[in-house]
Formats: C-alpha cells, structure tokens, sequence
C-alpha cells in the first residue's frame, strides 16, 4: 500500500471524487482522499492522500491556495462563471483605473456570501442541488481573506487575476463580487488552482502522467511522504527504551525524548523513533507539561 501524497494536476470536466476515483485504480487501493474540491471545470492543484497519509486530510484544507482566473466584467450568470446560464448582459464602462481600484479593494478581509452553485449543505441537502431544483434558500455570509490580489493582465471586458486566499474562499463570487462593485456584473471565464499550501502545479501530475509511471513499475516516484508536509517543525527522538510510547500514541514527557528540549506551547514538533522514523505530530500542552499527540502517521 503507498502512504502519502500525490500532487494531481486535475484536467477540466474531472470532478474531485472522480480523482480519487481513478487514484484507486491506478494506486490498487482504497485508502485514498482529497483535500478539498476543485470545481470539475477548474483544473489545477489537487493533492491526494494515500494510505495513512489520509490522516492529513483535514490538516491539510486550511492551507491557503492561489488561483490564477480570468474573469469577464459585463456578464452575469446563476452559477457565477460562463457555465451557467446568463441572466444579464451591461456594458463595461470603467475604465482601467477604475477596474484596477476595485480590484485591489478586495485585498484584505471581506464578508463573501457563498454561491448557490456550491457544495456546501443546508439542512442535509447540498446547495446546488437546490439550486438545480430552482430553489434558492438564505445563507450566511462569511468572512474570507484574500491575501493577495493582482491583475496578471486586462483587455476590457477581460482581465486575469492571480488571487492567495484563505479556505472556503469561491473565486467564482469574487468575480461577481468585483463585477458587481464596478455596476457592470462579472463572471469568471476560467480557473487554475496554481498552488495549495506548499503543493504547487510545476510539481504536479495529470492522471495520465500518474497511470504511465504505474505502469512502469515507478509509481513511488510520485508519492512524496507525509512527513514532507512538516518539513518547518523541529524533530524530536524519543528514547529508545520507550518506542512503545509512540505505539500506543501516548503523550510524552521532555525527558522522554532523546533531545530533552522543550518547545513553545502549542508549537508543532515532528516526533520519530530512534532510528528516524517519523511517528507523528505533537505539541507541548504547557497545563499538562508534556508533549500531546496532535495526529499520529503509524503504518
């Protein structure tokens, strides 16, 4: 069984569960997950999680992710992007400096209303089912981060935009948004998820490119361990008599550990066996006075 990480570069007309789908076929498992959905005419950046490696799942949806989009000013449509049907058409009077302005206003903190087109359920039932249905129901705004914003290029009534955002941001009503701003309506045209976290397309594998290599019998090659993803947090051994610890997941003491270095509370540590075997994640609890499993990797 592989444990870890495959970077997938998700092609258009792919869904996220489609991904994983194919991934079971070519890996020959079933222990496999996502990170999070990309919508099935995105392409870009999807990690998939193998094996114990699914245990980052959850770790790994609060990443921030950069998307490069191209969003058309003029349009409006009921799904926010060109797939949907179009409910009105204006002219684009600004001119660059305005579009620029309006923009860049969405840098920072801003209260995003989630789209009917989305995934995201209401009583059990998800929104674009819903919507398919014609029905629209009353969400709750929410507040995103957009860390970074420019525009890549523009030729009216288009223009591209490379976005860093925070999770559970849609590019799609940023797009609205921005055109809504400028009286004009916008919706986006296209979208790339061009990292996720540290995770970035140039490392990134069509489904095509992964079924080659399996056939090859060099698979491996793209299944990068899941002790990659703490590569920033400090390692800490524990000592040799006491590998049993990390077996049963218990908590341990500073003097438990080969290092006997204690660490900020709350700071994530790497912990490994005595011959460098990356165990799992833990964090000093300063109340307890010692180190508290965050999530173990054990195979």
């Amino acid at each position: 069984m592989y444990h870890g990480i495959v970077i997938v570069h998700k092609e258009k007309g792919f869904t996220s569960h489609d991904v994983v789908a194919k991934m079971r076929g070519i890996c020959g498992q079933k222990k496999i997950g996502h990170t999070g959905t990309l919508d099935p005419e995105a392409t870009g950046v999807l990690p998939v999680c193998l094996g114990n490696g699914t245990r980052l799942c959850d770790m790994l949806t609060d990443r921030d992710k950069e998307y490069v989009a191209l969003l058309r000013l003029g349009v409006e449509t009921d799904t926010q992007d060109m797939t949907g049907t179009i409910l009105a058409r204006r002219p684009v009077e600004a001119g660059e400096q305005q579009v620029r302005e309006a923009v860049l206003s969405f840098q920072g903190s801003y209260l995003q209303m989630p789209p009917m087109y989305s995934a995201l359920k209401v009583n059990g039932k998800k929104l674009y089912e819903l919507a398919r249905e014609g029905k629209e129901v009353e969400r709750q705004a929410r507040e995103v981060q957009i860390e970074e914003i420019e525009i890549l290029d523009m030729h009216l009534p288009t223009l591209q935009l490379r976005v860093v955002c925070s999770k559970g941001t849609y590019i799609r009503t940023l797009c609205a948004d921005i055109g809504q701003k400028l009286g004009c309506g916008g919706a986006m045209e296209s979208l790339v998820r061009t990292r996720v976290g540290e995770f970035s397309l140039k490392d990134a594998l069509t489904l095509r490119q992964l079924q080659e290599l399996r056939d090859q019998g060099r698979l491996s090659e793209a299944v990068s361990p899941v002790e990659s993803v703490f590569l920033s947090c400090p390692v800490l051994h524990v000592r040799g008599d006491l590998e049993r610890l990390l077996d049963n997941g218990n908590a341990l003491t500073v003097e438990q550990t080969a290092e006997k270095e204690q660490y900020a509370p709350g700071r994530w540590v790497r912990v490994c066996r005595p011959d460098n075997r990356f165990a799992g994640i833990y964090a000093y609890d300063e109340g307890k006075g010692r180190y508290q499993p965050v999530k173990m990797f054990l195979d």
